[in-house]
């Protein structure tokens, strides 16, 4: 471990994971020069085929329908840019953070929910699809760039968030990736973190795609209490704004207001 890494660690609290205490990586490799492991996990996702797939899945809209509408790839950019400045802040490991951040859609189907919910039907007598299995699927087998193994051999900890969701009976099949959700224990804060950065990015973002699209106004949106309260604040600020303007006033400032709401309520326990 270099004197950086050795920093690094020492500014992480005492719960935050370390990359140096990983429970490892499928099959043994060394350790990598000037990048912590988790660092490493975080590039080999950027480089695979499947993070790059995800500029044509869906959000909500799909991408023909305009080159402003988020997709699966500009929506986990947003994810990964609200979990490391929680991560951050928190004392947690910002590159696992981002790793599990970057790599939670990639199993994700076209067409959004409605295609999971097609595939899942289509899959019915083969035990279904799920997602975030695809995801664990895709990261530990169907990737295959590297000599000695398939898959992109990330570490235990990055494979653990992106299983974020599971039924026990998939998760007996998948070893010791798959026993917390037996056990009923939680992941580590950081994947935790990043599926609550992951809400925040789409609760927020999918109303900008709304209102964008014509499918939600403001005016239907003034019955939420958050949008309510920012909306107010903003029209107090500057009277004069247009819609275009307005709307990204009020939504940048729910994200911040539920980061800081996510990082106040947590550094109090």
């Amino acid at each position: 471990m270099s004197e950086t890494q050795s920093s690094y660690n020492r500014r992480l609290v005492p719960y935050a994971c370390n990359d140096t205490q990983s429970i490892g990586r499928r099959f043994s490799g060394t350790f990598p020069t000037y990048r912590n492991e988790y660092q490493r996990d975080r590039d080999r996702i950027i480089h695979s085929a499947a993070f790059r797939r995800l500029e044509y899945k869906t959000q909500v809209f799909v991408n023909h329908e305009g080159d402003l509408f988020r997709t699966r790839l500009t929506h986990t950019l947003e994810v990964a840019q609200i979990a490391r400045s929680i991560a951050r802040e928190l004392g947690l490991h910002e590159d696992l953070t981002e790793a599990v951040a970057l790599a939670h859609d990639l199993g994700h189907t076209p067409f959004g929910h409605a295609g999971q919910t097609a595939l899942n039907n289509c899959m019915k007598k083969f035990g279904g699809f799920e997602h975030n299995i695809q995801s664990l699927r895709i990261i530990d087998k169907l990737e295959q760039k590297y000599a000695d193994f398939d898959g992109l051999n990330l570490t235990f900890e990055t494979r653990e968030g992106v299983l974020k969701h599971c039924a026990i009976k998939n998760a007996k099949k998948l070893g010791d990736v798959g026993q917390r959700f037996i056990n009923k224990k939680q992941p580590s804060l950081e994947a935790q973190l990043t599926d609550l950065a992951d809400e925040t990015a789409y609760n927020n973002h999918d109303i900008d795609d709304g209102i964008r699209y014509g499918l939600i106004t403001i005016d239907d949106l003034l019955n939420v209490e958050l949008f309510k309260e920012q909306h107010d604040i903003v029209i107090d600020q500057y009277s004069k704004l247009d819609a275009k303007k307005l709307t990204h006033e009020v939504i940048r400032r729910m994200i911040s207001a539920m980061v800081v709401d996510l990082i106040d309520t947590s550094q109090k326990i």
